[in-house]
């Protein structure tokens, strides 16, 4: 694998002053790490039909998917006040296919019920027992500015590097060329997007400004879609509730595991990283009319077909 990547394309970031270079597999960009866990999860992984997959581009509400899934799965066993949430990062809770494809591939068989799986793979670098199989893919996304900014944040934190030493103009030019991570960014929506349209009975799309403004209808979707519908009961005692305020941003980002502690089997070093601000709109702040324009004629050009408001 190692002599394939020496002749795959390369493309060294700018922004991020030489410190990541990524690697161009089956018109994807991604770290040589996240490319190689892809193809053995491509080569090893068997998916059953009570399968869970939580799927998302980077940067668009991945940690709270989580979140929201892994407390409406387990909340039979753990309520708010017992949850692993308030210990245990969200990522470290719902495993990722391609970055811990061997700890998955060790206990899947044995899971009597399916535990949620995640990941960031564009829909046609999954594996094909998953695209085969009716198991659920649950989609988040996210407007695309807010995606480019928090992006932006979240790698220069990785790499240590002060805003006056990222440009995010630099950063603004190279995602839209589709130089990041898993991009590029209009593939990866557009891959499943078309799935659902084939498929929909087994992909949910959920929109992260609509969770937003909406939690309750929208983590009941969540829960009837993934097979673990809440009661009558439950909503009259208030678990949805309980459940969403657990998992808000607020209560995360205040809890001392994912203010102080450090990534475990990731090149992201710390928990805080993902764990910024999580406000829609703050793109506003960065934007000028000049990037508005160009962003909003890409989305147009590549992603109409969508339907999707990813403005």
């Amino acid at each position: 694998m190692e002599e394939m990547f020496k002749t795959l394309p390369q493309h060294t970031s700018s922004w991020l002053k030489g410190k990541q270079t990524l690697y161009k597999y089956q018109d994807v960009w991604n770290h040589e790490k996240f490319h190689a866990g892809g193809i053995l999860a491509r080569q090893s992984f068997k998916a059953r039909s009570n399968d869970v997959f939580l799927c998302s581009y980077p940067k668009s509400g991945t940690t709270w998917l989580k979140a929201l899934a892994y407390a409406i799965v387990t909340r039979k066993k753990f309520d708010a006040s017992t949850s692993p949430l308030l210990t245990t990062m969200p990522h470290n809770c719902i495993p990722t296919l391609d970055k811990e494809i061997e700890q998955i591939i060790e206990k899947h068989p044995n899971t009597s019920r399916f535990a949620p799986i995640a990941t960031h793979l564009p829909y046609n670098s999954l594996p094909e027992s998953i695209r085969a199989s009716n198991c659920k893919i649950v989609y988040v996304y996210r407007n695309v500015k807010d995606v480019i900014v928090s992006y932006y944040h979240f790698m220069r934190e990785i790499y240590k590097l002060p805003m006056e030493d990222a440009p995010f103009e630099e950063a603004f030019d190279e995602f839209c060329q589709g130089f990041s991570v898993y991009g590029p960014y209009w593939d990866h929506i557009l891959g499943y997007s078309k799935a659902s349209l084939e498929r929909p009975e087994t992909t949910l799309f959920l929109k992260y400004e609509d969770m937003q403004k909406d939690p309750i209808s929208n983590v009941k979707r969540l829960a009837e879609f993934i097979g673990y519908p809440f009661t009558a009961q439950e909503a009259k005692e208030g678990v949805i509730e309980s459940i969403i305020k657990m998992c808000s941003f607020e209560n995360l980002s205040n809890l001392e595991v994912n203010k102080t502690g450090l990534g475990e089997g990731s090149i992201v070093p710390e928990n805080r990283f993902y764990f910024r601000k999580g406000k829609v709109g703050d793109w506003e702040n960065y934007f000028t009319d000049e990037m508005i324009e160009k962003i909003d004629k890409l989305i147009d050009e590549k992603l109409s077909s969508t339907g999707l408001a990813l403005k």
